[in-house]
């Protein structure tokens, strides 16, 4: 019998396949011979204790003129599949997290989830880097006006972001003396009834911001440095940044090296960590991207690597 594999994502009909990593994840299980399922979030249950799921029957192809099938969908419980690909794009909110208690009853049962429910609900993307400040350049996270603009005081120019983006949006570039600092905090924080992240501003992310995946904790030895354009200050791809792979740096490994350990002991198999010259910005585990682009510039084969870790955990 075929091993079973359900993904969990955003609607597979919206995709690029070019730049998709959850695609190609699901080409190389396919290819390895997985009998693939798709859900959404609304298809998720519990059951009197159990995770079930409303599965359709899924067939992937490297096709941009029709790129997948779906077969009719029915309702199964999820300790009958083998491995769950949990890649719901952000924003990490209430129904995310309600998510991954369903997710987390379906690993209890046996089922391989990628990656850990709890760790999932524990890394937040943006403070998880808080885990290891010599990674990191100067950060606050408040709520408080006055705590956020000394902040801005001390550092001169500063970047501030919400804690639950994703693809550069809400980012700004601010500074001391900015007048319209005041009203990107009110807006950010809600007038002060949500956190929000102030970091020194990096200049070199003119030389890109630089996306380093993590299998198992250990790095790919490339990264894909996503350049601002024109009068852009965001690499973002989603932002219209330009994806120039390049080797890692002795720093990029240093600092792999330093949050690997941890991501590993979380079972946090696939992860993305955005660095800025020297400096880690932030820990990606919910949908980390840049597989494909990679993949391409350095014939590289990472969804291969990714398989290689999940199927020795489950041997």
């Amino acid at each position: 019998m075929a091993p079973t594999l359900a993904v969990l994502m955003d609607a597979i009909a919206e995709i690029r396949i070019a730049k998709d990593t959850t695609f190609a994840l699901l080409l190389e299980a396919q290819r390895r011979g997985y009998e693939l399922h798709y859900m959404t979030q609304g298809d998720l249950a519990i059951r009197d204790g159990s995770a079930w799921a409303r599965l359709a029957p899924l067939v992937v192809r490297d096709d941009a003129s029709g790129w997948f099938d779906l077969g009719e969908a029915e309702w199964r419980e999820l300790r009958n599949i083998d491995i769950v690909l949990a890649r719901k794009d952000p924003p990490v909110d209430a129904q995310f997290i309600h998510d991954t208690h369903v997710l987390q009853l379906a690993q209890d049962a046996g089922v391989l989830v990628v990656n850990d429910p709890r760790g999932l609900r524990d890394a937040n993307e943006k403070l998880f880097a808080q885990h290891f400040p010599q990674c990191c350049a100067p950060t606050v996270v408040a709520r408080s006006a006055s705590e956020l603009k000394r902040f801005a005081a001390k550092h001169g120019r500063i970047v501030l972001k919400p804690l639950d983006g994703m693809g550069g949006r809400s980012i700004f570039l601010s500074a001391h003396g900015d007048p319209n600092l005041n009203v990107i905090i009110e807006t950010l924080t809600a007038n002060g009834q949500a956190f929000a992240m102030a970091q020194k501003y990096i200049p070199e992310i003119s030389a890109g911001d630089k996306r380093i995946l993590m299998i198992d904790g250990e790095p790919v030895p490339y990264a894909l440095a996503r350049i601002p354009q024109g009068d852009e200050f965001r690499g973002n791809l989603a932002a219209g940044g330009k994806g120039v792979g390049i080797a890692l740096s002795e720093r990029d490994r240093w600092i792999a090296a330093e949050v690997g350990p941890e991501l590993r002991r979380r079972g946090m198999l696939f992860v993305g960590l955005d660095v800025i010259g020297d400096w880690l910005t932030e820990v990606n585990v919910t949908s980390p991207t840049c597989l494909r682009e990679l993949d391409a510039q350095f014939g590289l084969n990472i969804a291969g690597q990714l398989f290689d870790v999940i199927e020795s955990r489950r041997a």
